[in-house]
């Protein structure tokens, strides 16, 4: 293309249009940061100097000098319940949701707010409301997340079923677990109020949503037992394989206890001899080396024992096999042995612990329900040392 001189015009114009923009945007800029009050910028440089204490006098200062100040005032309610300060916080959220000119989408905003608040308060009652108040809103899947919290909180498992409920079918992830738990503590609430019928239903519809789950079945069958029915608690528990086979070592005694009640404790031993071969467990092999102590003596819970130990060293196994082989001493070298036996039993104590794999908290019992971070299902039904966790 042929240079013009004509040309020559268009960058000057170029530079003139883009000064001039320049210049309007800027006297823009100033003009709205000059209608801001000083403390704004005084909070602002509070906040990025984790100055919070003075950030939130300079950002109240703004607030009154103009109420118009809407996301100002979300700001602070935020800051006021991450210090604890939900009195203020609850105030602060309160006075906006209140407010009549404030449009629908901000006050809907509010609201969530001011839940949060009272849950963070413990005004529990007035923290459900509001998050009801939310249905249909933006925020209608956080505040049900919320609520399924409450209702945990308040044992009230029946509305925590429907929340589980109401959040697959908003969310289309499936809840059917959680669900399956909560039947299950309905259950447990049941049987302790001697009130068995009921107790059933809630685990029979506990396994129609969640087939898998194990706690529904290891009620049922305890049911059975205390009825007297040990065919009925021996055929439950035995589908515990089918459903999820770490789990064994949770009914292992339940079914030798089963056996001998109904007159056939070899049956129940020979039982636990396979599970312990397809499936080892300590826990397994704990329960089948009392057993067989008392039916085959000392001598063949040793054998027991050593096998799986050349199979699967561990110390807890070491604990045992030197439990059985006092067992069969006397003498002067018994003392020798107790020793060992103390050294490494005291060795054991952590290594015999169940933990929590979401918050790592340990407990020499299992728990479906963490005490610690409430998680659901989050304990291995294995001891720690099986599980590579050696604290």
């Amino acid at each position: 293309m042929d240079f013009e001189p004509w040309m020559l015009l268009v960058f000057p114009l170029f530079f003139g249009m883009g000064w001039l923009a320049a210049r309007v945007d800027i006297k823009e800029l100033l003009s709205e940061s000059s209608s801001l009050p000083r403390s704004y910028f005084q909070g602002l440089n509070f906040l990025l100097n984790e100055q919070q204490d003075q950030a939130i006098e300079a950002f109240i200062e703004v607030v009154k000098v103009d109420p118009q100040t809407v996301e100002l005032h979300f700001a602070l309610g935020s800051l006021f319940r991450r210090r604890g300060e939900v009195d203020r916080a609850i105030r602060m959220h309160l006075n906006l949701y209140e407010r009549a000119d404030l449009e629908e989408e901000k006050r809907q905003q509010a609201l969530f707010e001011l839940a949060q608040d009272y849950l963070k308060a413990g005004i529990l009652d007035r923290a459900e409301t509001a998050f009801h108040g939310l249905n249909g809103t933006p925020y209608e899947q956080a505040a049900l997340e919320f609520l399924l919290e409450i209702y945990q909180k308040e044992k009230d498992w029946l509305k925590a079923i429907d929340i589980a409920q109401r959040l697959a079918t908003l969310t289309g992830k499936s809840y059917a677990r959680q669900a399956s738990f909560f039947y299950c503590e309905l259950a447990e609430r049941e049987c302790a109020d001697k009130q068995v019928d009921a107790a059933i239903v809630h685990l029979e519809q506990a396994l129609a949503i969640d087939p898998q789950g194990v706690r529904a079945s290891i009620k049922l069958g305890d049911i059975a037992l205390a009825s007297g029915d040990a065919t009925r608690a021996i055929e439950i528990w035995r589908g515990v394989e089918t459903q999820d086979a770490q789990y064994l070592p949770l009914v292992a005694e339940r079914i030798l206890q089963a056996y001998q009640q109904g007159g056939n404790e070899s049956s129940g031993v020979a039982l636990l001899r396979s599970y312990l071969q397809k499936h080892p467990s300590l826990d397994l092999m704990n329960v089948l080396f009392e057993a067989l102590v008392a039916t085959d003596g000392p001598e063949a819970a040793y054998q027991m024992v050593l096998n799986e130990l050349k199979r699967n060293p561990t110390l807890l196994g070491l604990d045992k096999l030197l439990e059985a082989q006092l067992m069969k001493m006397t003498g002067e070298r018994r003392g020798d042995v107790e020793l060992v036996k103390s050294l490494i039993h005291n060795r054991t104590r952590s290594l015999a612990m169940y933990r929590c794999g979401h918050c790592g908290f340990k407990a020499k019992h299992f728990y479906w329900h963490c005490p610690a971070c409430h998680s659901w299902e989050s304990y291995s039904p294995k001891r720690s040392e099986e599980n590579g966790l050696i604290a």
